[in-house]
């Protein structure tokens, strides 16, 4: 896409039909990555083409990204976004991004004086977890990251996102400018409260002042996203040239699904995302539940269990029909009746439209991709229901058998006696436990005391030992494929 009139594209190709003359740079995007391209991007370009919107993204990467960053120009800001269905690909060309910035490319001055313009009104993130600075443990700000002890010392050239956020609002208390929302993307639980506790704990550590102006003057929404977007490979780049008609190396597939729900809480205005079909709530979290548990718990689920089974990605796994049923019946009997959701809320509709996700072929999305660090997503996916059906006395199996798929996984050997290469932050610690015990149900007891992933109240209650002790022995004994069909109750 360098260079070319829209002439020398397919016919079947949508572009903006807007001018992007028109649209200002009044969102600065840090985390110029897949995910956003196929999501926050898009959203804003579909808005400028069912209205008038002058709201455009000045995107940044922080950290690596440069010869994407340059392709991004030669291709005067635009990029194709192909969302591949079951039966269909509909492939799109985004024409909301205004302009690109890089520290290696521009010097941190230029973002800074960027961020600090008076027509940018939203700064917004995908830098993932681990750009927050955050401590897993506490969720306060790690005060040792070594890029929070070097923005400490030298303020007016920061290295992390935080650094970048504090010093450009900084400029603007100082020039007389009022602040920006900052906005976090990232696929998080609550993660406009995370942000604001790590922008705010360094503040203080910097100006006491400051912090209080950012405090009493600058919003944090809480934002839940969804949307399966693989990371781009050769293939994908290869597959996109075809349907467009030219390479476009910032290309990107995904789903035809998105969702987007946010908090209405923004302090300098906002686009009306919700014309793109975004949903402006005034509470995310009932959201984010329903999201973590129904959809990423049951992923997580298929993930172990899939992988064991010997599937290759999650759309193989819907093609049996014991997973099939089983991923169901997981999100219908032990997650949604954990969830208080808004009245009206379609958890069956949503659960069968997951089913529907989950089976499209075109996305190839790995099991063993999903399956990576468990132990930081077990607690938030699987924890909170199954605390719910602990308090009740009601059946928990299925995420029972989710727990003992993920210790089975974590032994490092598949059924077959191949290994298995486990992406984990625990995976030596884990690794040793494993083969301290061997293939043997002993091994449930001693994963089930890790507190940093098990707290007392499931690792020690003997109803869970009971129930992933049983699931784990079914694995040992009839393997996954097996114990997923009798879970489902497929008689096959």
């Amino acid at each position: 896409m360098r260079n070319i009139s829209n002439t020398q594209l397919h016919l079947s190709v949508s572009t903006p039909d807007y001018d992007r003359n028109r649209l200002k740079s009044k969102i600065v995007h840090l985390g110029f990555g897949a995910f956003h391209r196929a999501h926050q991007a898009l959203f804003t370009d579909e808005l400028a083409r069912k209205s008038d919107s002058d709201w455009g993204i000045c995107e940044i990467n922080l950290f690596g990204g440069e010869a994407l960053i340059q392709s991004l120009r030669q291709q005067e800001h635009q990029f194709t976004v192909a969302e591949k269905g079951a039966q269909s690909t509909d492939v799109k060309v985004i024409g909301s991004v205004t302009e690109s910035l890089h520290p290696a490319l521009n010097g941190i001055g230029s973002i800074l004086e960027k961020m600090a313009e008076p027509q940018v009104a939203i700064v917004s993130m995908t830098i993932t977890e681990k750009g927050y600075c955050a401590d897993p443990a506490t969720g306060t700000l790690d005060a040792e990251n070594p890029l929070v002890v070097a923005d400490l010392e030298n303020p007016q050239q920061p290295k992390s996102a935080l650094g970048y956020i504090v010093q450009a609002l900084k400029l603007r208390r100082e020039r007389n400018i009022a602040p920006f929302t900052v906005m976090s993307c990232d696929n998080i639980q609550e993660n406009g409260h995370v942000a604001r506790t790590a922008i705010l704990e360094y503040a203080r550590l910097l100006d006491t002042e400051l912090a209080q102006w950012i405090e009493d003057h600058v919003t944090f929404p809480c934002t839940m996203v969804d949307r399966i977007v693989p990371a781009a490979t050769e293939e994908t780049l290869h597959e996109i040239a075809q349907l467009l008609g030219v390479e476009d190396p910032c290309g990107i597939a995904c789903e035809p699904f998105r969702q987007w729900v946010i908090e209405d809480n923004f302090v300098a205005g906002r686009p009306d995302w919700n014309i793109a079909g975004a949903e402006f709530v005034p509470d995310v979290v009932p959201y984010e539940e329903m999201k973590l548990r129904m959809l990423n718990g049951s992923h997580s689920f298929l993930a172990y269990l899939g992988y064991l089974g010997g599937y290759a990605h999650i759309s193989d796994t819907m093609t049996d029909n014991g997973y099939r049923q089983a991923a169901l019946d997981m999100m219908l009997k032990a997650q949604a009746p954990s969830l208080n959701m808004p009245e009206g809320t379609d958890l069956e509709g949503y659960a069968k439209l997951l089913i529907d996700r989950y089976s499209n072929p075109n996305l190839k999305h790995k099991t063993w991709q999903i399956a990576m660090d468990g132990s930081q997503k077990i607690p938030q996916r699987l924890g909170g229901s199954l605390r719910y059906h602990l308090a009740r006395g009601t059946d928990f199996s299925w995420i029972a058998a989710g727990i003992a798929g993920w210790m089975r996984y974590i032994a490092g050997v598949d059924e077959q006696g191949n290994d298995i290469e486990v992406k984990d932050p625990m995976a030596t610690s884990l690794r040793a436990i494993c083969d301290e015990h061997g293939l043997n149900v002993s091994v449930v007891p001693a994963l089930l005391s890790i507190e940093a992933i098990f707290t007392a109240d499931i690792g020690k209650n003997p109803q869970v030992l009971e129930a992933v002790s049983a699931a784990y022995q079914s694995l040992i004994d009839n393997g996954a494929r097996a114990t997923v069909r009798k879970l489902s109750g497929d008689k096959q």
